[in-house]
């Protein structure tokens, strides 16, 4: 599966390198819904959430009224994840909760369970420099996302995995590093950073790797009706 990616700042539609300098604004929100209505499933990270600047609530709710969702960024408890999913997000997103100094936030990972239900939640593993990074990819953890996929197996029905090294730099991505996580989890892999052509996606279908695809689409590097075709 494809999946185009709907990035929230300030109340716009935006494209970051590296989760750091904006490179772009798309249309409107609503705009790039409709741009996407091919696809099956459309992925929505509220960055402002994400990294603890205020939030976009109400855009956030609004694309979760009106498409099928994945939606992600700034989920810390299990009651915003249950707002998330009365709000109609078909997939919540938690990242930076996840995760404690030592591994697996357990205590908050079996509440969203019991919030939202395992097969709903999807766990961000975002790798720089080969560590796991969260508040908005602006820290960095002790452990790699290889040394933790397999205890979180059991508080998800999938993971959201970035690539962040090569996150909206039109480079490529690690294959070398998805085909490691595929072969260390059976749950569903999304990937993410710096998906660029479509080898890349066809390599990640191969591996049986969803792919969740935005700087390459913004900038019309990826067409949007090949892709759906795909």
């Amino acid at each position: 599966m494809i999946i185009p990616c709907i990035d929230l700042m300030d109340g716009k539609v935006v494209q970051l390198v590296q989760g750091r300098e904006k490179a772009l604004e798309g249309d409107s929100p609503l705009e790039m819904l409709e741009k996407f209505a091919a696809f099956p499933e459309i992925q929505v990270i509220d960055l402002d959430a994400a990294i603890g600047n205020g939030a976009n609530d109400d855009l956030v709710q609004l694309l979760a009224a009106k498409a099928r969702t994945r939606v992600g960024g700034g989920v810390r408890t299990a009651a915003r994840a249950k707002i998330l999913a009365e709000q109609g997000a078909h997939r919540i997103i938690v990242g930076t909760a996840a995760f404690t100094e030592s591994g697996a936030n357990t205590e908050l990972l079996r509440a969203l369970v019991g919030a939202v239900g395992r097969e709903n939640l999807l766990i961000a593993l975002d790798s720089k420099d080969g560590k796991i990074v969260i508040k908005g990819w602006r820290a960095a953890m002790d452990f790699t996302a290889e040394e933790v996929i397999h205890s979180l197996e059991p508080y998800c029905s999938g993971f959201l995995c970035t690539y962040v090294d090569k996150e909206g730099m039109m480079q490529g991505t690690d294959l070398d590093w998805f085909r490691r996580l595929r072969a260390a989890t059976s749950n569903e892999i999304t990937a993410a950073g710096g998906i660029t052509t479509i080898d890349d996606i066809r390599a990640l279908q191969a591996m049986d790797i969803h792919a969740a695809i935005g700087m390459a689409i913004y900038t019309g590097r990826l067409d949007l009706s090949e892709l759906s075709r795909l």
